[in-house]
């Protein structure tokens, strides 16, 4: 069996995730879902980045401790996750011990191996980022990633020697087109960062000591993404002198999923800290766009904040999944507005989907209790239906390959409408007027329902909860994609009750 190894980012737990941050988890389950459903052994990390000055700084505030904290706000993210039905296999926490042990070891060997070396740092330093800029970065002498003010800072610090690998990243990232998600990342990371000069990279800070302890200098903890960019090879079993059956198993990641804002230090710095180890490459890292409101960013200071779990409460997880997963394109930012989620709830979910459902089921036990045999008594049209359901398999592996979700989502929608024009061009309604065109019509029912089972087992990965009920209204077992070719539906077919799937909603 083929293994696929999957990754989330780790949430900062400085707050509660908003709906950005909520986009990309679910993002990442419709693919470790859907690659589960092709057989793959599947494995998906996602969990909590939990050191850091900010951290230190805002536990102080409420006044506790930053494990307190940081076991506050990892509960919270844990808590959405699961809200949103996500299928991850494991919660990370960089607080967890192994990985602070591990992360001390891979310190001292990079070290060692004079990859690492003592220094002082002079820099303009962004708190709620984390990041030390040069005057030329600043964007009107702010932090050119969040806009807020910068502050001098001079301390020791250790550094990674960045330029020493600079030559060997680049020849990577050009001899191995797909390493970086879309294009237009790929070519941002060489042109702005690679190609002007890596500057070597400042991992340890002694102003602060919330992170994990230098063990062979106490006074530095291990800056934030040696720490944190560590967590996709320590919770797989690697060590500096040990490598666990899993780890053998699973690494190289076959995916990195996470947000196009920190994607420098996915296909940067992350690399060069695994050539140090010796270590593969991920074979793959996709920047994904940033859904923002109308109004633009997200920000408290806006107020534009909207969180998935307020979401979930009024609309149900599959139609918050569906927004997310359908709406958002590949490359460029998505925008959120509750007008628009409502408008898809009505014309997607409950038009096509559960229109097409609801009447199919309503019909079969008007006209025949609720048993519907398959009498098998066919007609042009009805080669039409299946050979659009014949060609859907190739379609969404083919998009789903790409990581165009949303396309591979439409597909199966523009297959659903295709139902609906079924019904009108066979009109079910006018054959049960004649005795004479009884198997006709049960042989249509038949074949909407059979259609029913195929769509749903390719919306399983996306809108999990909705394929369940559509699978017990069909009563059928036969939910597995193996079984995904037509006639699989047994025959006769004794249905439950009509039930919606998704309720209209007003707008006032």
């Amino acid at each position: 069996m083929n293994k696929y190894y999957i990754s989330t980012a780790i949430a900062y737990t400085s707050g509660k995730p908003h709906i950005g941050n909520t986009y990309e988890i679910v993002l990442a389950d419709a693919i470790a879902r859907f690659k589960r459903t092709l057989g793959y052994d599947v494995y998906f990390q996602t969990g909590t980045d939990e050191h850091g000055e900010k951290i230190e700084i805002k536990a102080k505030e409420s006044g506790i401790t930053p494990k307190e904290f940081v076991d506050e706000k990892a509960a919270e993210i844990k808590r959405i996750w699961d809200i949103m039905n996500t299928s991850y296999d494991k919660f990370v926490r960089t607080t967890d011990e192994n990985h602070v042990k591990v992360v001390q070891n891979i310190f001292k060997k990079m070290y060692e191996k004079g990859d690492i070396y003592k220094g002082e740092y002079k820099g303009l330093y962004c708190t709620p980022c984390e990041s030390f800029w040069t005057e030329s970065q600043l964007i009107d002498g702010k932090c050119p990633d969040c806009g807020r003010p910068v502050e001098e800072k001079r301390e020791e610090a250790y550094f990674f020697k960045l330029s020493k690998y600079q030559e060997r990243l680049e020849s990577y990232i050009e001899s191995h087109p797909d390493f970086i998600k879309p294009e237009s990342r790929k070519n941002e990371m060489i042109n702005n960062f690679i190609k002007p000069g890596l500057q070597d990279l400042c991992v340890s800070r002694s102003s602060f000591t919330w992170g994990i302890p230098v063990d062979f200098d106490n006074k530095h903890i291990v800056y934030v993404w040696l720490d944190a960019l560590t967590n996709y090879i320590t919770n797989i079993g690697y060590d500096v002198d040990s490598e666990s059956d899993q780890f053998k198993n699973l690494w190289p990641a076959d995916l990195h999923l996470i947000g196009k804002d920190i994607i420098r230090f996915h296909t940067i710095y992350w690399p060069c800290f695994l050539m140090s180890l010796d270590l593969p490459m991920p074979k793959q890292v996709f920047g994904h766009p940033w859904l923002i409101m109308a109004d633009g960013k997200m920000s408290k200071s806006k107020g534009n904040v909207v969180y998935a779990d307020d979401l979930v409460e009024e609309f149900g997880v599959d139609a918050v999944r569906y927004y997310f997963l359908h709406e958002i394109p590949y490359s460029s930012d998505g925008v959120f507005s509750r007008d628009l989620l409502i408008e898809k709830i009505n014309s997607d979910l409950v038009n096509i989907l559960g229109n097409l459902v609801n009447r199919t089921v309503s019909m079969a036990f008007k006209y025949f209790d609720g048993k519907v045999v398959n009498t098998n008594v066919v007609e042009k049209i009805d080669e039409e239906l299946k050979d659009n359901l014949k060609n859907l398999d190739k379609k969404i592996i083919e998009k789903m390959d790409n990581l165009f979700v949303g396309e591979a989502i439409e597909e199966i929608f523009n297959v659903l409408r295709k139902c609906n024009k079924y019904i009108d061009d066979t009109t079910p309604w006018a054959l049960a007027k004649d005795e004479s065109k009884k198997d006709r019509l049960e042989t249509v029912l038949y074949n909407l329902l059979e259609s029913i089972r195929i769509c749903a087992i390719y919306l399983s990965p996306f809108l999990p909860d909705t394929s369940e009920k559509i699978f017990k209204q069909l009563n059928t077992n036969n939910g597995l994609y193996k079984l995904k070719e037509f006639g699989n539906l047994e025959s006769p077919i004794l249905l439950n009750e009509p039930q919606h799937l998704f309720s209209r909603i007003e707008v006032k």
